[in-house]
């Protein structure tokens, strides 16, 4: 517990010095003042989950970013729900009262009580602007005992977070950012939490993952403008008041080199400049920056990012937080300066806008070129194909300018899919808004049978399953068509394994190709090879002239044996003309060898047999 403690501490040291810096990394003036709610679980389940104290770190990464003028403030939450701090400025006596939580962090408690320690902190009238509410806990509902039976009362609870408080929130504009930590957390709690009032969600299991995942909810929050960096390097156009490196790093140090080749590093930071260093980042603020190309020396992580202030910014609208599998996105960007739109004829020249969907790789799963219309740019992203974490990026590429603005988004299926084994039925929930039981069609297929889905409510489906074997984990692909604006399209879903957790599945049951899930997912309808019928076969004659063909490179290799030592000699003494015709002829017979080989390779090649 002592070192526990003592982890705390320098957490709670090194936050009281990152809010020093915190009202640096404001791109913009802040129209209106979010509020953020922390909320951090501190239940038993969570000694076992972070027992590297994890959350107290992406905590520390947080309260650095949130830029000056919002509001914050803290909770944690076992079987008990404590306010240590209260939401309030994030200033020196902010800072002061957050050092009083050493002891209340490592607190731990026996039990988790999400949705008490939601409802509470959500209950707190908010002075200004929009709440936001970032949960951090391993996502395991537990009640004490004394509360009902279990696990009874852990499933009443579950289920009134997410049918009653959880769209009561959605209604009030709450919006809820939730963190899982561990293999074990309830994921589609926080995902449905989070996806219904508009928020984020992510799971995560090391330093470097978590930090990402709040910086996404920060992004969300505290929209900024940023200078793309490509090859280490970025553009610092005249006029920037000034911009923010968070540079996350290994072992190695990082360096900037400025345009006019001046190396700065963390003891010898460029003048006017503060430069903290941090046990995983560099953060970095540079105000009044000399105009040019910039370099970064070492080998900054992925979640780098260079952030920057000034009157000229990149704004985006109607980009939500969640995508959805099969459903293009409505894009529309523009520049604006001092919060105003910039003209047409004001735009910097040949001004060029793009929007990209970048996987948790980085790499671009979709793009597309804005077009110009006035001083708008307009456009649709073409439909997301995997889901899970991405990053949503418009970028402006003019002459001597660039920005670009980066959103975390969430790319969820159109319809959630849950195996209800007792019912022995498969349950269908839309999670695109748009869909209901008057405008969408699902089923599925199983085994190569069809089964249609009825509809159980305004956007709730249902599928019987016939008899199953309980000891083979067997796949059910979903489809499905919606009509939408006139337009009927096809969805296409995750297929769903029935009965995941057993260890052998049904395509390890037969190892013939008649039953291969990777096909089985990609196709609906069976994939035959052309069969070859009586009526297909070759004339007689043909078929003799192809018997004699394929005679031919025996009978050479014969005749080879035969007549070698007699052609041997001859060879030798032949004149040149005479050895180019024996080369044709020999070549000839090689043509004649391939042929047959081809032939034989056609007639001979195996039916595959045709995939359920």
């Amino acid at each position: 517990m002592g070192r526990e403690c003592n982890k705390v501490w320098r957490w709670l040291v090194g936050l009281a010095g990152c809010l020093v810096v915190s009202s640096c990394l404001s791109a913009a003036t802040l129209e209106e003042h979010p509020e953020v709610r922390v909320i951090v679980d501190v239940s038993g389940s969570m000694r076992h989950n972070d027992p590297d104290q994890l959350a107290a770190e992406a905590l520390e990464l947080l309260v650095t970013l949130v830029p000056s003028g919002a509001r914050a403030g803290i909770w944690t939450f076992g079987e008990r729900v404590a306010n240590p701090l209260q939401p309030g400025p994030v200033n020196l006596e902010w800072r002061d009262r957050a050092r009083a939580l050493a002891g209340l962090l490592v607190d731990y408690q026996q039990y988790t009580d999400i949705e008490s320690a939601i409802f509470q902190a959500a209950s707190v009238e908010a002075a200004a602007g929009q709440p936001h509410l970032v949960l951090l806990t391993d996502g395991m509902i537990d009640l004490p005992t004394w509360r009902g039976s279990k696990p009874a009362i852990d499933s009443a609870s579950r289920e009134a977070l997410l049918d009653e408080l959880g769209p009561r929130l959605a209604e009030e504009g709450v919006v809820v950012h939730s963190i899982a930590f561990s293999d074990e957390a309830d994921l589609d709690l926080v995902e449905r939490l989070a996806q219904m009032t508009g928020g984020l969600s992510a799971p995560v299991a090391t330093p470097d993952a978590l930090l990402g995942a709040f910086l996404a909810i920060v992004d969300r929050i505290f929209p900024s403008d940023r200078v793309p960096v490509t090859d280490q390097r970025f553009l610092i156009e005249p006029g920037l008041r000034g911009f923010t490196a968070l540079l996350f790093r290994g072992e190695e140090a990082l360096e900037l080199v400025g345009p006019d080749g001046r190396r700065y590093s963390a003891e010898s930071p460029p003048e006017g400049a503060e430069w903290r260093r941090e046990s995983r980042y560099d953060l970095i603020q540079v105000p009044d920056p000399q105009p040019g190309q910039w370099r970064l020396e070492g080998a900054p992580g992925q979640d780098s990012r260079i952030t920057v202030e000034s009157p000229l910014s990149l704004q985006t609208s109607g980009v939500p937080n969640t995508f959805y599998l099969g459903f293009d996105v409505p894009v529309e960007a523009w520049l604006a300066r001092e919060g105003e739109a910039v003209g047409a004829e004001e735009l910097p020249a040949h001004l060029r806008l793009t929007a990209e969907l970048h996987d948790a790789s980085g790499a671009v799963q979709s793009a597309v070129v804005l077009r110009q219309q006035e001083e708008r740019f307009v456009g649709r992203l073409p439909a997301p194909a995997l889901g899970g974490n991405a990053q949503f990026v418009v970028r402006a590429e003019g002459q001597g300018f660039r920005r670009q603005r980066a959103q975390a988004v969430n790319v969820l299926p159109a319809i959630a899919a849950q195996h209800d084994e007792a019912g022995q039925q498969v349950l269908l929930m839309a999670e695109h808004p748009a869909l209901d039981r008057d405008n969408t069609r699902l089923y599925g297929q199983l085994q190569g049978a069809r089964l249609e889905a009825e509809p159980s409510a305004e956007r709730r489906w249902s599928i019987a399953l016939p008899e199953l074997d309980g000891a083979l984990s067997v796949p059910l692909i979903l489809r499905g068509e919606v009509t939408l604006e006139g337009e009927t399209r096809e969805l296409h879903l995750p297929r769903l394994m029935l009965f995941p957790s057993v260890a052998t599945a049904i395509d390890q049951v037969d190892a013939s190709p008649a039953l291969e899930v990777t096909r089985f997912h990609e196709e609906l309808s069976p994939v035959r090879e052309p069969r070859a019928t009586p009526g297909s076969a070759l004339p007689e004659p043909v078929e003799r002239v192809i018997r004699q063909i394929q005679e031919l490179p025996q009978a050479a290799r014969e005749r080879w044996r035969e007549w070698r030592p007699a052609l041997a000699k001859p060879l030798e003494e032949a004149d040149p003309h005479q050895r180019w015709l024996l080369g044709g002829i020999l070549l000839a017979l090689v043509v004649l060898l391939l042929l047959w080989r081809i032939l034989r390779r056609h007639r001979a090649a195996p039916r595959e047999e045709p995939h359920v």
